[in-house]
């Protein structure tokens, strides 16, 4: 067993875990955080994606004892101080980036990260940065027009998929 502490969301938190605890199970177990979800368990399909030290990483094929000391970022710290959805949150809304819903938390994160790294992405790199991520609802098409409305992008001339 290891104690472990790690800043989740801004917040400090603490506990103890076996060696072989991935940091997916941690968050949605100990800290009962469950918006990140666990799809595959592979590292395939993007559901379980989080921010630690303002990466993207699949939180299914990292240990929470991995994390130990680090600043980690989930859906549920995603939203805006006030409680509101942020710009992504409320672009995937209003352009219907969602279905059943299960991917998008880790598609939400990604989101963010591209976001992070590329203020304006055109569609193409908006595709090549989704695909580590999986959504069997969608087409993608609104996923997409949803990432370039959140940059602030007019999205009216994207082809209908």
């Amino acid at each position: 067993m290891a104690n472990i502490t790690m800043t989740v969301n801004g917040k400090s938190v603490s506990g103890e875990v076996e060696g072989r605890t991935l940091l997916v199970d941690f968050l949605r177990t100990d800290l009962r955080l469950t918006g990140t979800h666990v799809g595959c368990d592979t590292s395939q399909c993007g559901a379980c994606t989080v921010h630690v030290d303002g990466i993207a990483v699949k939180s299914c094929t990292m240990l929470a004892a991995e994390a130990d000391g680090a600043d980690v970022s989930t859906i549920e710290g995603q939203a805006n101080a006030d409680g509101s959805l942020s710009a992504i949150q409320a672009a995937f809304q209003e352009h219907h980036g969602l279905q059943c819903g299960f991917c998008t938390p880790g598609m939400v994160m990604a989101a963010a990260d591209l976001l992070k790294k590329n203020a304006k992405p055109t569609e193409a790199e908006v595709r090549h940065h989704l695909e580590g991520n999986i959504c069997r609802c969608t087409g993608y098409h609104n996923i997409v027009k949803a990432i370039m409305a959140a940059s602030g992008q007019d999205v009216s001339q994207l082809a209908a998929e």
